[in-house]
């Protein structure tokens, strides 16, 4: 398929939050009323960033070398607020893309986020686009999440090698406004992370947020399209693996306006076992 692109390929300058170096074990609120809350927000470093442009090169990456690569395919036809539709059609749609760049033995999708930050103002179905820099899974919530979707059965895939890699993509675009930046995994340290508890009511979650690297090397997709799919690892057992995470973030694009549509995106969540 042939598009035409207005922006240009070269890389753009943007901010984006980091972590605050001082914070030690943040915890981040989902979702508890305030008064609940016992502990203070994250403080957060904000940072201006290079980002380059992955128009020109969409098949140079790889899940295995920078821990994100692209897909192409049309975006089904469904309403993608209406979460049992999603679970029903679209993540089988999700699981056949991962086993299709990974070869994995077995791909289960588990959970998605609708993102856009004008709608979630009025539908509890739809979230604001993450803004600070962070990784989904941990060395301890990877395998406790293989282990609360497959209970019994988990004990057999955990000895294989697994990866969870989400399935990001526009549900309308080209997204102009709060585009998705990743790192790529090569210029990402393990002092880069810290552990961070994500509380709700019910649960407690845990995910990487990133402290500022200047060795990190962004990137992101110029007016990215619905048929445009990232495919991004964010954990991968395999010790050995060059790409193991990558951290991620929106961030404003410096050519923001107010008379854009507001970016609305669907990451689906999987594990593929290998």
């Amino acid at each position: 398929m042939e598009r035409k692109y207005n922006s240009a390929t070269r890389p753009i300058k943007a901010t984006v939050k980091y972590l605050a170096r001082h914070e030690k074990s943040p915890v981040f609120y989902i979702g508890v009323p305030q008064g609940e809350q016992t502990q203070k927000p994250p403080s957060f470093e904000k940072k201006t960033v290079l980002l380059r442009n992955t128009r020109q090169n969409l098949s140079s990456f790889s899940l295995e070398e920078n821990g994100f690569e692209f897909k192409i395919q049309e975006l089904p036809e469904m309403d993608f607020l209406d979460k049992e539709a999603v679970i029903e059609k679209y993540y089988k749609v999700s699981e056949d893309l991962v086993a299709d760049s990974t070869g994995a033995l077995r791909v289960i999708a588990f959970d998605h986020n609708v993102r856009d930050y004008e709608l979630a103002s009025t539908d509890s179905r739809v979230d604001n686009p993450v803004r600070f820099v962070h990784n989904d899974y941990t060395e301890g919530s990877a395998p406790q999440r293989v282990i609360d979707l497959l209970g019994s059965e988990s004990e057999k895939w955990l000895r294989k090698r697994y990866a969870f890699i989400n399935v990001w993509r526009p549900l309308r675009g080209p997204i102009l406004d709060f585009p998705l930046g990743f790192i790529d995994s090569k210029s990402l340290s393990s002092a880069d992370f810290v552990d961070s508890e994500l509380r709700y009511q019910d649960r407690v979650g845990h995910i990487y947020s990133v402290v500022n690297n200047p060795d990190h090397r962004w990137y992101f997709l110029e007016q990215m399209m619905p048929e445009e799919i990232l495919l991004l690892k964010c954990f991968d057992s395999e010790t050995k693996a060059q790409a193991r995470y990558t951290g991620h973030a929106a961030f404003k694009h410096p050519s923001f306006s107010e008379s854009h549509l507001p970016r609305r995106s669907i990451e689906t969540r999987t594990i593929a076992f290998y």
